[in-house]
């Protein structure tokens, strides 16, 4: 199995971004204890935020081309 390098760097990059952009939003702008209160559940906002940052991490990795 060859190791695909440039698809890996662009995921990890995308990943470093979008979980700091996730961490500034939720800590930040909507203050974690505010949504746990919204959704009822520690564990579904959990969940939830990080689906939100492996799953488009995963498209990135799947769609970067390799040259």
């Amino acid at each position: 199995m060859k190791i695909k390098k440039r698809k890996i760097k662009y995921a990890t990059i995308f990943f470093i971004c979008w979980f700091a952009l996730m961490v500034f939003l939720v800590d930040g702008v909507l203050k974690f204890q505010t949504l746990v209160d919204y959704f009822g559940s520690y564990a579904l906002v959990e969940v939830s935020l990080l689906l939100l940052v492996i799953l488009p991490t995963l498209a990135v990795y799947k769609l970067t081309k390799e040259q």
